[in-house]
């Protein structure tokens, strides 16, 4: 054993006392709601946009420089983190990414020139890049492979349930505080989750509540790892060396250039297209993101299905959904600019965020099916930094578009085309498993 390597045991090391059935679930409970503040923190600046051109002399290129910023930000610092994760450990980086990201937020409420905007979306970007990586991460330690992916639909609809709670929510709060009180609640609603997890969540080797059975259960299909891990017998710089990995980049790649374009101008899309004031956009811009959680549970759902019932393995159940939906978001984004009415556009919008949703529940959850345990983090962030690496554009050429034209159309009509190549990705070049004896 190497030096600085955590004990390896067959059952909980502070085992003992009450324990609960099923407690690997309760685990998602703390993904859910960090992955909701992660999107709250995220997804204020379309709410806050209206109010902050007006107050700060912006434009639509300005708005999407911003969502770059961030993104392209979070992309990069997608490597590193990684590689600190599956070397000091998921609650550690975590918990100092949840303190970081929320200092972040509160800072950009007090910004009051552009530079000072693009400081703090920078600072967001570099503190929340471990979030999804080290949810990736815990799912692995925490749930057998054939439960991983309706555990990760699970705390990924977070990033449809913080978009969908925060109109309602962020407005009420502009429309009474202004939109720098938008900025200082939810960092300061990120603090305090960070100290609570800091002090609560336990891994399965150290939890008090997980009997025996459960940790044998999670631990015959891969599970149960402790949050300092054996060596993968392969280098970092290696997987790149991947087929598979290659194959997840670009897939997602094709579906983060999607959502971030809904992400940064869903509420700005209704307010310039749909005859509704600002106070109706809280109800409206939420209903599409309640699709994406239905898309994530339904997806997650799905594949756990087909893996139990043994019609496909558990990583071909999740290749061939995401698939299927990255076809179907290509249709129904493609007819976003083509649908008159609100109700028809809050329908396609729903629909198209559903089957996205699926993509990136399933494909969080290939990174525990595809990757050695010991370099889950890795090449979940791997995957991540493809996503948001290339989909950072997306929000700064959607900008342009639309300060040039006028028009959503060009927007949504190649956002979906791009979207459906994830099909091409995910089904003919995701192929296996990484081995390290085949690296190509």
């Amino acid at each position: 054993m190497k030096t600085g390597q955590a004990l390896q045991t067959d059952f909980p090391i502070e085992a003992g006392g009450k324990t609960k059935k099923n407690f690997r679930w309760t685990v998602v409970i703390w993904l859910l709601i960090g992955g909701i503040i992660n999107y709250l923190d995220r997804t204020n600046l379309a709410i806050a946009a209206p109010a902050m051109m007006k107050e700060l002399d912006l434009n639509m290129t300005h708005i999407g420089l911003l969502g770059t910023i961030f993104s392209w930000t979070y992309a990069m610092m997608q490597l590193p983190s990684g590689w600190l994760i599956d070397k000091f450990g998921a609650k550690r980086i975590y918990s100092i990414a949840v303190l970081w990201w929320s200092i972040a937020t509160a800072m950009t409420g007090a910004c009051n020139k552009m530079l000072t905007l693009v400081g703090a979306r920078f600072l967001l970007g570099v503190g929340e890049a471990p979030c999804m990586p080290s949810n990736a991460k815990i799912t692995a330690q925490w749930f057998p492979k054939s439960e991983r992916g309706l555990a990760t639909g699970f705390w990924d609809a977070s990033s449809k349930i913080g978009p969908a709670i925060a109109p309602p929510i962020l407005v009420a709060i502009q429309v009474a505080f202004g939109w720098r009180a938008l900025f200082f609640i939810t960092g300061a609603i990120g603090i305090i989750f960070a100290l609570l997890f800091m002090k609560f969540y336990k891994t399965p080797d150290k939890s008090k509540m997980l009997s025996k059975e459960e940790y044998d259960y999670i631990k015959a299909e891969g599970g149960a790892s402790t949050d300092t891990v054996e060596s993968a017998n392969i280098k970092w710089r290696e997987l790149f060396k991947y087929r598979s990995v290659w194959g997840m980049i670009g897939g997602f790649f094709c579906t983060i250039w999607i959502w971030n374009i809904f992400l940064t101008f869903l509420p700005l899309y209704l307010l310039n297209t749909q005859d509704i004031t600002f106070k109706e956009l809280g109800i409206y811009a939420a209903i599409p993101y309640f699709g994406g959680i239905v898309g994530n549970l339904g997806g997650g759902y799905i594949t756990k299905v087909l893996a139990d019932k043994k019609i496909c393995s558990p990583i071909n159940a999740k290749r061939g959904l995401i698939a299927v939906s990255a076809l179907l978001a290509a249709a129904f984004v493609i007819m976003i600019p083509f649908v008159d009415g609100l109700g028809i556009t809050i329908t396609v919008m729903t629909l198209a965020l559903c089957v996205i949703s699926a993509i990136t529940g399933s494909a969080w959850a290939l990174s525990g099916d595809v990757a050695p345990p010991a370099m889950v983090g890795s090449v979940g962030a791997i995957q991540n930094f493809g996503g948001y690496f290339g989909g950072a554009f997306a929000p700064l050429v959607t900008g342009i578009i639309l300060d040039t034209t006028g028009s959503y159309s060009v927007a949504f009509i190649s956002g979906g085309i791009i979207a459906g190549f994830a099909a091409f990705f995910y089904w003919f070049v995701v192929k296996e498993p990484i081995k390290p004896a085949e690296a190509a």
